[in-house]
Order: structure tokens, then sequence, then C-alpha cells
């Protein structure tokens, strides 16, 4: 479906994708991930959400180049990547799909619902090298990658590797900070001590569902058919009862099965 120029025009401002609008410090990160709900960290125009990487270009048409070691663009993204991290104003970690995803804070209860694993369940539903992990910053609350490695007794780097990013998909850690001298590494600790009032908050899975599903319609402007589902993992069952909800409460309309738009001037298409 071609995206209306009313919508295109609309995700220009939103996603800073004007030069006047691109960003190049952590605190205007941080304000435009509270503007959008949440967004990516550096993808470029073929993943059709914001991200960082976007906003730093300030240009619709982005587009990671093949050196990424040698490029401003990637270089001044990947910098503004750890100082918003750092800071922790922002919720950072990979999440769905493994991307790297920013999430305002107003919404980490609500994403920890849909990702998140209770305590209960977690021998059931982690990987063994993930619950030694886990029970490491536990205990330390607090340790670099190769740290972890040697307290968790984990022989394969790629094991750890594997266990961290699922341990982040479930939001159970965070990276916090990222060392390059003397060697390259990120240090790690528990979501619940990064963000201890946003994970410690519950809400009901249909608030949680319909929270990001008007986020991602605030975000998109207009969606195309399983666009939610496909963009967070949200079956299409729970986002279209979400995205009906939305309709109810006229903050969005409804175009055509599926597809739906945000219920603003801004978006008036014919």
């Amino acid at each position: 479906m071609e995206i209306p120029a009313e919508v295109e025009s609309y995700r220009d401002r939103l996603w800073r994708r004007e030069e006047v609008l691109k960003i190049s410090d952590a605190a205007s990160a941080e304000t435009m991930i509270d503007d959008l709900g949440f967004c990516l960290g550096l993808t470029d125009v073929r993943t059709p959400l914001p991200s960082l990487y976007l906003a730093v270009c300030g240009r619709r048409d982005a587009h990671m180049p093949k050196n990424v070691q040698k490029d401003p663009e990637v270089s001044m993204a990947w910098n503004l990547k750890d100082d918003v991290m750092r800071r922790g104003k922002v919720y950072y970690s990979k999440l769905t799909k493994g991307r790297a995803t920013f999430v305002s804070k107003r919404l980490v209860p609500h994403f920890k619902k849909i990702y998140g694993i209770p305590s209960e369940h977690e021998a059931e539903r982690l990987t063994p090298t993930a619950m030694k992990v886990l029970e490491v910053l536990r205990e330390e609350w607090e340790s670099s990658t190769s740290d972890l490695r040697e307290e968790a007794e984990i022989e394969n780097r790629k094991d750890l590797t594997k266990a961290l990013d699922e341990l982040q998909r479930c939001m159970k850690v965070v990276p916090y900070e990222v060392l390059y001298e003397p060697k390259f590494t990120y240090l790690w600790t528990l979501a619940e001590e990064r963000f201890p009032e946003e994970i410690a908050m519950d809400v009901t899975r249909d608030e949680a569902v319909e929270a990001i599903a008007e986020a991602f319609l605030r975000m998109q402007g207009f969606t195309e058919k399983g666009a939610l589902s496909k963009a967070t993992g949200i079956s299409r069952a729970e986002a279209g009862a979400a995205n009906q909800r939305l309709v109810e409460r006229e903050v969005a309309i409804r175009v055509s099965p599926g597809v739906y738009r945000l219920n603003t001037k801004e978006l008036q298409i014919q």
C-alpha cells in the first residue's frame, strides 16, 4: 500500500526526518523517544519504524552505508545510543526480534507485561545458561560481560551472548554502561534495579496491548494491516481488538479491515 503524502509529512516531523529537526544530543533523543513512545536504534529506511539513526540523518531515505566504521552519521548515532543508555532516562535493550529498542518510561510497564516472564516461570521458560547469568546478577547486581562469563562459568562466548539477548528480550537485564578501554565491554544490571518503579508497576494485558497500540498508531499516523503485530510480536487478534478500542475512544478511525488512521486534523487523507 502506498503511504499517503500527509502521513509521510506527519512522520517526517515526529520521526525527525527533516534537516531542521534532526538530533545531535542525548536530551533531544530522549525527547523524541518520549514523543514516540518507543523507537529502534540503528535501523534505516528499510525498516518502517522510527529510529535514532534516521533522526540523526534527518531525512527519509537514510540508508546504512556498507562501511559503517568511517561514516559520521553512524558514529554519531552509535555515540548517542551510548549516551542515552548511560543516562537511564529511557529504557534501552534488545526487545522484539532482538532489535535494539528505546522505550519511554511511561510504556515500560506495558512492554514488561507483553514481553516479561514472571519470576515463578523463569526456571521453565528460560534456558539454563540464561538462568546462570540471572543468578549471578541477582547476587552481584552489576557485572561486565567478561566477569559474567567467568562467574556464571560459561565457556563459550556465543552462549553468553545468546543468554544476554534472551534476558533482554524478557526484560530481566539491561546494559547500563559501555566501556571501550582497556577493552570493549558492556556493564549489565537487573532491569528492576535500573528502572524499579516502572518494572514494579502492574497493568493488565489488555491495558498493555492498548497502550502499545496507541503509541504505535500515534507514531505511524496510519497503519497497514498486520503492521502492529509485525512490529511488536503482539498477536493479530489482540492487536485488532486493541485497535477497535482505540476507534471506540475516537483515537483512531477504521479505514478498512485492519487499516487504521489516527483521528487528527493533521491526517485528513482523501
